[in-house]
């Protein structure tokens, strides 16, 4: 009786498969063709191009956006700072960044959209001798390319969570990157925190020691 039952359960199927691919040469439908996207509405796309290695997969996602219809791919080179302002007044129309600079500008109101997450983190933080913990870092010099960067963002939130007020046991200054390495060295500066390739290179010169790494610290 089982037996019976699947046979003409198999029957029922194999008769309904052919009643589809009849269905479909009617319509004139072709094997895939249910599958296959639609063009873009806009065959034109617009990203940033900024400092750092952080964001490389935008370059090398220009062929693959090739693929996928667009023609027309334009970089536009900002400076760290005018990523938000690019963003929020059109001149660009997606891009990759640090998630902690954008929340805050989300905060203040700016017409930003998330779009979701890329990787876990790759910034750590570098001292001298003076500094062997997070905790240290109060009343100590910490070098930043700009206020508001990723970098004083981020280790802003790490001091908080390490118990600091960042904006008072901490003493800012702004430095550009380049800069940053000889103040180190020299310990014109206490610490600085680095994105790829900087973090290499210190390591490569033997300046400073690792403090935190966020690619395997926890938070």
């Amino acid at each position: 009786m089982h037996t019976q039952r699947m046979r003409r359960m198999r029957r029922r199927e194999f008769l309904g498969g052919l009643t589809l691919i009849g269905t479909a040469g009617v319509l004139g439908l072709h094997a895939g063709s249910e599958a296959a996207e639609a063009p873009p509405e806009t065959t034109k796309i617009r990203l940033i191009q900024v400092p750092g290695i952080c964001v490389a997969p935008q370059y090398i996602a220009e062929e693959l956006l090739k693929g996928e219809g667009f023609t027309d791919i334009q970089y536009l080179k900002v400076s760290t700072a005018e990523v938000y302002k690019v963003i929020a007044s059109g001149e660009v129309d997606i891009s990759m960044a640090f998630i902690a600079p954008f929340i805050m500008q989300v905060d203040k109101g700016i017409p930003i959209v998330l779009l979701g997450g890329i990787h876990v983190g790759c910034f750590e933080l570098f001292g001298t001798d003076k500094v062997r913990a997070v905790s240290d870092l109060q009343g100590k010099t910490v070098a930043v390319p700009e206020l508001g960067s990723s970098h004083h963002v981020f280790l802003s939130i790490i001091a908080a969570h390490a118990g600091l007020d960042p904006q008072k046991d901490i003493n800012w200054v702004t430095h550009p990157i380049a800069e940053s390495l000889p103040l180190l060295t020299e310990g014109k500066v206490d610490a600085l925190i680095g994105f790829p390739p900087l973090p290499q290179e210190l390591r490569a010169k033997r300046i400073g020691h690792v403090v935190l790494n966020s690619g395997v610290d926890s938070p």
